[in-house]
């Protein structure tokens, strides 16, 4: 019988040793359940001292669009560098699609990302990525990802 492995409370120290993300923009405070090459949860609170708020609306501080992006990516990341034999490789975007801002995120706030695993292969990650903060839908996006040492090993080669 092939036990499904999760892994389960993941603090910042942890993290790092899955992904190469690192201050300041590092966006994860805990990674609640990953289950390598399916899903992955996790959350980030914001509170008024993060570097970008006092340049990001001074008068009505929130989070950027492009932090949320990375937030959800940070999350999504856990579904695929948790498989063993990824475990700490460089990633980088091949395309975020469908990124949609549908509640105002401001210090204080937690928010529970919950981020699934559609297609792995040939070192191409695709997925789903949802953002929560009070049980309302945040942010959402859809992510292609690559692991670069894995695609360069199905490149054709040149004679």
């Amino acid at each position: 019988m092939n036990q499904e492995i999760v892994l389960k409370n993941l603090d910042p120290i942890e993290i790092q040793k899955y992904q190469q993300n690192r201050y300041p923009c590092f966006f994860v405070d805990c990674i609640e359940e990953a289950v390598p090459g399916k899903s992955a949860k996790g959350f980030k609170n914001f509170t008024f001292n993060e570097w970008f708020f006092p340049a990001h609306f001074a008068d009505e501080p929130n989070v950027p669009g492009f932090i949320q992006i990375e937030m959800m990516t940070q999350v999504f990341l856990m579904t695929f560098l948790t498989i063993p034999e990824n475990k700490g490789k460089k990633t980088g975007f091949i395309s975020v699609d469908g990124a949609r801002f549908k509640k105002k995120i401001v210090p204080g706030n937690r928010v529970d990302i919950q981020a699934e695993l559609t297609s792995f292969r040939f070192g191409l990650a695709k997925g789903n990525v949802v953002g929560y903060v009070n049980g309302e839908v945040a942010c959402q996006l859809s992510l292609t990802v690559a692991i670069p040492d894995i695609m360069t090993q199905f490149m054709p080669k040149n004679s």
